[in-house]
């Protein structure tokens, strides 16, 4: 699934990274690893409709953002999307 990462900078929102999740379902290089978040509102947006028409299929939702709010920047952030055609859902992980 590619996933784009963005910050909210005023009323505006500004792309810090995007990649393609790995076979399982995760991004290790969304952003580069000395990069240092800030605290502040972010975007992180799936492309459902991509993945779901690589093998044939349609999808309700083809894109799915999920915007979140970092406030400690010593904390990790992981964002878990669990995905069907016709439904998701997402939490804060560990």
């Amino acid at each position: 699934v590619h996933i784009l990462l963005e910050a909210q900078r005023g009323s505006a929102w500004v792309e810090i990274g995007k990649g393609e999740t790995n076979s399982d379902g995760r991004c290790p290089k969304l952003l580069p690893v000395d990069h240092k978040l800030v605290a502040g509102i972010y975007r992180c947006t799936f492309d459902t409709a991509q993945y779901y028409a690589a093998s044939g299929q349609r999808c309700f939702y083809p894109q799915v953002p999920i915007v979140f709010e970092v406030v400690k920047t010593d904390e990790h952030y992981h964002i878990p999307l669990l995905v069907s055609n016709f439904g998701f859902s997402t939490y804060r992980g560990s």
